[in-house]
């Protein structure tokens, strides 16, 4: 016999907590430079606060190649799964876009479903396909 253990009122939500106000001006500020002077910025932003999956999730759009992308995207990913289990999250429950504060870990995982599929990563790419629309039922790519 197997034990289900149901959550009163569904699965849980994670909230990830806000980045810092100077993490989040550095990157609005490295987001507004020049286009050839902005993957150095935001990259100068990820090494002061290289938890800010937001700032990942820039860089890896930011990008020279597919290549790079994909790394930057899966560091912004696996960085977001750090901070989702200290936020409590336990690998399952809902994690969903239109909590602000989810969006850069979001990002991040789309963002590395999009460059799995560009480098030929097709089941990484089904794997992160179906994982956000786990985390989120309503996802649409909106990344």
């Amino acid at each position: 016999m197997t034990n289900v253990n149901l959550i009163p009122g569904g699965l849980p939500e994670t909230v990830l907590p806000p980045e810092s106000s100077d993490a989040l001006d550095a990157l609005a500020n490295a987001l507004a430079l020049a286009p050839e002077l902005r993957r150095d910025a935001v990259s100068d932003v990820v090494a002061r606060w290289p938890r800010f999956l937001d700032a990942w999730a820039q860089l890896g759009l930011l990008a020279r190649d597919d290549t790079e992308a994909y790394a930057y995207f899966r560091v912004g990913y696996h960085r977001g799964l750090d901070r989702l289990r200290q936020a409590g999250w336990r690998g399952s429950g809902y994690v969903r876009w239109r909590n602000e504060t989810n969006r850069g870990f979001l990002a991040a995982l789309e963002g590395l479903r999009a460059s799995a599929a560009a480098i030929g990563e097709r089941d990484e790419e089904a794997r992160c396909a179906e994982f956000l629309v786990q985390l989120d039922p309503e996802w649409n790519r909106r990344a």
